[in-house]
């Protein structure tokens, strides 16, 4: 039903609208802009939009300036087969296409949509979502870009183009905007000719705001803005043959972010009786801790009930410098971008998102990351056979450093919370006391002779409280080189021929340190690893061993060094066979392929299980292959067509894409997990899954990482995205535009996984994927937008009334698919009504934005270590397997302000 109402609500603005309006863009002189047109560059030439035989969403200053979007994450409503989400840090930020993406919490994953600004790549898509200054134009590249762009882009990418310096005349502007939460935004810019042939440009921002959370306990606000960007440009065009433009950036915030509320009945229907202390125990042990009730009711009153003293304070800075020299030989033109960017962002955070101490990262900038990256690209392009061919080739060279520093710590209550979970939920119930030592009310004889060593060992866990990391520390080098060719054969008139191909070396250099004050880890390993061998006894030996090597934090890691190089190469590439049927229709068909690198998973927790000791497995450094992933490939098949005449352009897409060694990130509540996802085409019996699917009852095949295996030779795609796109844009006259765009795309699973093209068993906690579709990939997505600037009389005065709204289907937001996870199907509308001066040389602005306070979740997660095993008194069949609680980053809430605007 929800599906329904969904499309019944896409079908009005489908039919009566018709993405983002085209607008005038930059010069571009290979193409002829007509008046409605975009000049895009997205097969590294300048061509018009409707021309180049791609699926794109070309996005135009004016329609960003309409929409308020000032970083990517504000695109979702004008792309509708794009989608942007942050989680637990600003520089998490994951950017999905045509529902393929990449979680962005683990540094060690690059992503799927690369991000390019000023045709600069940028190693992680949370970087684009920083403040962007002015922009001429956003292209969205959907689907592999593996040949011109690279590794990296195997889902697509964003290609976002700041204005650029002229040398025509001066030229200034500014803008305040105010809103509610305080929000205060000045920009402004100031283009300048310095001579006849350079020019400079300087554009600058500044933002701050109030929190979209608050925290109680604190009295602070959470999820706030207080952040500056400046940009500073030089052009130099000493003839029409050569240009070179020199841009220098820099970026600071200084933010608390972010903060994260647990889910209720009324926000997903499964959480069912998951937050009831009188069914839950682990509820039940937070609250005896001293967990307000509060906090797992209304998740939408945005009030947070962080430890008192924690903070999620962070700082980030992010700069750069780039210069492209466009040079036209006579017979070629020769392009070159040489960029270099140091980006560092540290944060800190109250980790398991509660009152009760369990888990945190220290406000001391021990918890940091740091990319510094120089990359370099030639490109040489010319025509050749009497123009009959348009040939490019180039190279492409980029080294980064990576470094990783972590300081995860247990809280002050983590010992006591751990010993009341074990002791909450099963045999020893009856002792459950949160004030007493161990968590135990008394100490009978449960466990016979080994009675004493059991309870010393709880003694031990009740005393791991501030311990855990004292800073591990991981240094990656990541060096690639490529070479590509893509060409544009004219075989006859209006029948073109493209192909292009890719080859790409990529090194990745590992080491890593790891230092560790948890010695009551290694005790309890020490005391009860002998006792596993009684039966009756492994339960609660595995439960004590676990806790307190929780996510491997142990003093046997300290002052221990691993290290680790993994090398790969790859050919990516293209061919389209496009047809233009007259002036205005052009169809065409394609198949590429794309490539997106492997590497190492950032997270110690990835070496072992904690049950086991190093010792057992000689040492960290005989592990360490555990870290490695293998590359991402994907294969796209696409027919589409386009049209563009006058006031009207349309774009019909329709695409298929497998997915081999698909990388996923999944937090299962305690670690992330990396594992590549493969498809198997044997039929596994449900041993890779969930066994309430076939059974209907709530147990589950708790065995599924053991079992499911696949011969090697009987792997193939783990992951298809198949559907259709449709976008269009219609200017019935001067001061009115429509647009539209509809995207059905299913991206699922195949219906027997496994963990890697070997054939290795999924790991457990995926056991629901077989056969659904992906997290964060809604089967329908509609946009639309309306924007009718009339001119007001002969007053030289104009108005501008906008409109644009995002219709989203049901999805799940987490990597696992739990149901708890799901986000029903919901429509976000933007608005803005204003007066313009004479050629807009001033105007008054008033906006809003979710203008109708649509409340829903970024992505839901397991509550970090509040879950347990299946036992009395809760049971739920929408949730086999234990008694987890789960939290969310919620998306942003209604917001409106006034924003004022001049010129000269």
């Amino acid at each position: 039903m929800t599906r329904l109402r969904l499309l019944a609500a896409c079908a009005v603005p489908a039919l009566i609208l018709g993405v983002a309006a085209p607008a005038y863009a930059q010069d571009a002189p290979e193409a002829t802009q007509g008046d409605d047109e975009i000049i895009v560059t997205a097969q590294g030439r300048s061509q018009v939009l409707s021309e180049v035989p791609l699926a794109i969403t070309a996005i135009s200053a004016d329609s960003l300036e309409n929409t308020g979007a000032t970083d990517i994450r504000q695109l979702n409503q004008i792309a509708p087969s794009l989608m942007v989400s942050s989680t637990g840090s600003e520089a998490n930020g994951s950017a999905r296409i045509r529902g393929i993406g990449t979680v962005g919490d683990n540094p060690g994953l690059e992503s799927s949509v690369a991000v390019f600004i000023d045709g600069v790549y940028r190693s992680r898509s949370g970087m684009g979502l920083n403040e962007l200054g002015d922009i001429d134009r956003i292209e969205v590249l959907r689907g592999p870009q593996g040949t011109l762009f690279g590794r990296n882009a195997s889902a697509g990418i964003l290609s976002i183009v700041s204005k650029a310096p002229s040398a025509a005349g001066f030229s200034a502007g500014a803008e305040a905007t105010y809103g509610n939460y305080d929000f205060l935004r000045l920009a402004g810019h100031v283009n300048a000719p310095l001579s006849e042939s350079l020019a400079g440009r300087i554009d600058a921002t500044y933002v701050k705001r109030d929190g979209f959370y608050r925290d109680v306990t604190n009295n602070r606000d959470v999820n706030n803005r207080d952040r500056y960007f400046v940009r500073a440009q030089l052009q130099y065009e000493p003839s029409s043959d050569l240009t070179i433009r020199l841009i220098g950036d820099y970026t600071k915030r200084n933010e608390d972010c972010c903060g994260a509320v647990y889910l209720d009945s009324a926000a997903n229907q499964y959480i069912g009786g998951l937050n009831d202390p009188a069914q839950n125990s682990i509820v039940r042990v937070l609250q005896g801790l001293g967990q307000p009730m509060a906090a797992f009711s209304n998740p939408y009153s945005r009030n947070l009930y962080v430890t008192p003293g924690r903070s999620y304070g962070g700082s980030t800075t992010d700069g750069g410098v780039s210069m492209e020299v466009n040079w036209d030989l006579g017979g070629a033109k020769l392009t070159s971008i040489t960029g270099y960017r140091d980006y560092k962002s540290d944060q800190a955070s109250d980790t398991d998102y509660s009152f009760v101490d369990i888990l945190y990262r220290a406000d001391n900038g021990g918890a940091a990351r740091s990319f510094k990256t120089f990359s370099q690209e030639l490109r040489l392009q010319g025509t050749a056979m009497d123009e009959s061919i348009d040939w490019l080739i180039g190279g492409y060279y980029a080294n980064e450093d990576l470094e990783v520093t972590d300081n995860l710590r247990f809280g002050s209550q983590y010992g006591r919370f751990a010993t009341c979970r074990i002791v909450s939920g099963g045999g020893l119930a009856a002792l459950y006391s949160p004030t007493s030592a161990g968590c135990l009310a008394a100490r009978p004889a449960a466990f016979g002779a080994a009675s004493p060593l059991i309870y010393a060992a709880f003694d031990t866990l009740d005393g791991i409280n501030n311990r855990g990391s004292t800073l591990d520390r991981y240094k990656q080098n990541s060096r690639n080189y490529a070479f590509f060719t893509h060409n544009i054969v004219h075989m006859a008139p209006g029948l073109d021929l493209t192909l292009g191909l890719r080859y790409t070396n990529e090194r990745k250099r590992l080491n890593s340190t790891f230092g560790n004050d948890n010695v009551g880890c290694v005790a309890n390993q020490t005391a009860l690893l002998p006792l596993r061998s009684n039966a009756a006894l492994t339960a609660v030996v595995d439960a004590l061993i676990g806790l307190s090597c929780q996510g491997n934090s142990t003093a046997e890691l300290n002052n221990v060094s691993i290290a680790s190089t993994r090398k790969e190469d790859r050919w990516t590439g293209t061919a389209v066979l496009s047809y233009k049927f007259n002036e205005d229709l052009m169809g065409y068909g394609s198949v590429s392929t794309g490539y997106k690198a492997g590497g190492f998973n950032l997270d110690r927790s990835a070496l072992k299980a904690p049950i086991a000791p190093f010792g057992g497995q000689a040492g960290a450094q005989a592990l360490v292959g555990n870290l490695q992933f293998d590359p991402e490939t994907v294969t796209s098949y696409e027919i589409g067509l386009k049209y563009g005449s006058g006031p009207f352009s349309a774009s019909l897409a329709l695409f298929r894409q497998e997915f081999k060694n698909f990388q996923l990130n999944t937090f299962n509540g305690t670690v992330f997990l990396v594992q590549n996802i493969n498809g198997c085409k044997s039929d596994l019996g449900g041993a890779d899954r969930d066994q309430s699917k076939f059974t209907g009852t709530a147990n589950y095949n708790a065995n599924a990482s053991a079992t499911g295996a696949c011969a090697a030779n009987q792997t193939t795609y783990g992951v298809v995205s198949s559907g259709i796109e449709f976008e269009a844009s219609l200017v019935p006259m001067r001061d009115l535009r429509f647009g539209m765009g509809l995207t059905y795309a299913k991206t699922k699973y195949h219906d027997q996984l496994v963990g890697n093209a070997r054939g290795a068993p999924l790991d457990q906690a995926l056991r629901l994927l077989p056969g659904q579709n992906l997290s964060n990939a809604p089967e329908f997505v509609a946009t639309a937008s309306l924007a009718f600037t009339p001119e007001l009389g002969s007053s030289g005065l104009s108005g501008l009334f906008y409109l644009d709204g995002r219709l989203t289907d049901d999805y799940n937001t987490g990597s696992d698919l739990f149901p708890q996870k799901a986000q029903n199907s919901f429509a976000v509308f933007n608005a803005r009504i204003g007066i313009r001066g004479p050629e807009q040389r001033w105007g008054v602005e008033f906006w809003g934005q979710n203008i109708f306070a649509k409340n829903y979740t970024q992505v839901a997660f397991n509550s970090p270590f509040q879950e347990g095993a299946t036992g009395a008194p809760f049971t739920d069949p929408q949730y086999p397997g234990g008694r987890q609680i789960f939290s969310a980053y919620l998306a942003e809430p209604r917001t409106y302000g006034v924003t004022l605007r001049g010129k000269f």
